[in-house]
């Protein structure tokens, strides 16, 4: 099947006008109704009111989407698919080849970006191998970026060493080849990101405190150290800036990850006003991973240490993160899904970030679109609906404003494109042939 941009410049049909559609933009502007998206090849050309339609901009096929709602392609800052959530457990890995391994990592990408994520920034499993792989169409999938693996200190929250000695961690979750994710000394912190980058990564991960399924550790212990997380944070703004994520739950891999610079707070439980106030004034990041927190821990898939720290920490987690908000720390959406969180389920996290963060609606849409984008370095190709931007948009036929909750499930995520090719379709909307689909 041919796609959009492989039509000579000039020929009408390598451009499509959706229309009849009521437009939320991803900025956080009040919805355009009766709007139009002037599709091009991968890109948006126009978007808007459809009377101010410049007659300038030529023909195109065009599409009447009957007065559905078009947001942006939403993003997931905070996915692990080479995890299986509750399909499986994390260990299984060990007894499986890495190339049977990543054959189900790609069902996971799939189901993701049908569901409505169109980029998803994978913080530690995945190799550069699998983007490069969706950014040429070989795999459908969300626009990837991946850390490829997380950095922390030994017995830290990357430190899944096995009694027997076997790192479980590198077996079961990261593929071959990938840098390692122990870390002991600020000069082996410098070493551990300059491999990173060569490696491929689009961020860094280091892991601030401890974790609640790690087994060496607890949340309210200081992960890597404060010089150590400073030398991360330098080495990465060496390489062009790349984004720094720490995961850090307990306050003192908070407050050390904070004041060493990072750029996002993944998780942030433990956050207190003092810590906001900082967080806000610099602009830094809380990806809160709520739907990680609402689901139901299971003794039989868990450590009864693991059991413990979960049922503490979510808890903690729910009654942080309004006060976050209320705050002014900026917000951007991610699940953690691969965990206790099945892939394919991202969009519940937006229900989440209105009913137990306060957030508005339209502030949550932002919080996974727009802001998200920002976070990931990516904003200058996606995260709004405006020209010059990727065409990556889904299709639903609720109304996120009143009913944000619905987009999680995916009856009603009616149609979702990714650079202007069509990912699924399930209602017919967009129309046979109208649209190339994603991968050939």
């Amino acid at each position: 099947m041919s796609s959009l941009d492989e039509h000579p410049a000039g020929d009408p049909a390598e451009r499509v006008l959706l229309h009849g559609l009521r437009l939320i933009d991803g900025t956080g502007r009040a919805p355009v109704p009766d709007a139009a998206l002037l599709i091009e090849g991968e890109v948006i050309r126009w978007a808007g009111p459809e009377a101010g339609l410049p007659a300038a901009l030529g023909p195109a096929r065009r599409l009447d989407l009957g007065g559905r709602t078009v947001c942006p392609g939403f993003i997931d800052t905070h996915v692990h698919f080479a995890l299986p959530g509750p399909a499986g457990n994390p260990l299984q890995g060990l007894g499986e080849l890495p190339t049977y391994r990543a054959l189900k990592v790609l069902d996971r990408l799939r189901v993701t970006l049908e569901n409505g994520v169109t980029t998803a920034r994978d913080l530690m499993g995945l190799d550069a191998g699998f983007r490069q792989a969706v950014a040429e169409r070989r795999i459908p999938g969300p626009r990837l970026l991946v850390s490829v693996t997380m950095l922390s200190q030994r017995a830290g929250h990357a430190d899944f060493t096995l009694a027997g000695g076997i790192d479980g961690l590198a077996l079961a979750v990261t593929f071959p080849e990938s840098p390692r994710s122990l870390v002991g000394s600020v000069d082996d912190m410098r070493a551990r990101v300059r491999d990173l980058v060569a490696a491929g990564a689009d961020c860094v991960k280091l892991a601030t405190s401890g974790g609640v399924t790690s087994p060496h550790d607890r949340p309210e212990w200081l992960g890597l150290r404060p010089e150590m997380i400073r030398a991360a944070v330098e080495e990465a703004q060496a390489y062009g800036g790349l984004p720094v994520a720490a995961h850090a739950i307990g306050r003192p891999g908070i407050e050390a990850a904070v004041r060493a610079g990072v750029s996002s707070i993944e998780h942030g439980y433990a956050l207190d006003d003092e810590l906001r106030a900082e967080m806000a004034d610099r602009g830094q990041f809380l990806v809160p991973t709520l739907l990680e927190t609402t689901q139901d821990l299971d003794p039989a898939r868990t450590s009864p240490s693991a059991y413990e720290k979960g049922v503490r920490w979510h808890r903690i987690a729910q009654e942080s993160v309004a006060r976050s908000a209320s705050a002014g720390v900026r917000i951007a959406m991610g699940t953690d899904s691969g965990l206790a969180v099945g892939h394919g389920h991202n969009l519940q996290e937006l229900g989440l970030l209105v009913k137990i963060a306060g957030l508005s609606p339209m502030a949550a849409i932002v919080a996974a679109t727009g802001d998200a984008a920002r976070l990931c370095g990516v904003d200058e190709v996606t995260g709004t609906l405006e020209a010059g931007k990727a065409a990556d948009l889904v299709v639903t036929d609720v109304d996120p404003l009143s009913d944000i909750a619905s987009l999680g499930d995916p009856a009603h995520i009616l149609a979702v494109v990714k650079e202007g090719r069509i990912a699924v379709d399930r209602a017919g909307v967009l129309g046979a042939g109208v649209l190339s689909a994603l991968c050939p």
